[in-house]
């Protein structure tokens, strides 16, 4: 387990380095998982590498969120002075989001569909 956790630090370090030495406006961690993701995709990392840490980590993802949640808490006051602007902006950004997603989605089964079309054609 040690060197699964050595690995997914690894990625996290690496992260720190690229936005350290860049100054690239990402959070490292950020980079980090894309980095890991990048590197679990091209094969260079299999995912039996870092299975059983990622599974602890899944299992015990709630604890994560405390920190966020003592922080709601202390700025609570300031959360209900902008409480509806946080709201509008919330609700916006994820109709926004979930209205991209579908065009993308929709945009690249197309390309998918028409993919499959002419090479089913040229055969």
């Amino acid at each position: 387990m040690i060197k699964q956790c050595a690995i997914i630090l690894g990625c996290l370090t690496i992260g720190e380095l690229i936005v350290s030495l860049t100054g690239i406006k990402l959070p490292a961690s950020i980079i980090g998982m894309i980095l890991l993701t990048v590197s679990l995709r091209a094969g260079w990392i299999k995912v039996q590498s870092v299975k059983e840490i990622a599974d602890l980590l899944t299992k015990n993802l709630a604890f994560f969120f405390v920190p966020s949640g003592v922080a709601i808490m202390l700025y609570l006051k300031v959360i209900q002075a902008s409480f509806w602007p946080i709201v509008i902006s919330a609700l916006g950004s994820t109709v926004i989001i979930l209205m991209v997603t579908g065009w993308v989605h929709q945009v690249l089964r197309k390309k998918g569909a028409s993919k499959v079309s002419t090479a089913t054609t040229h055969d």
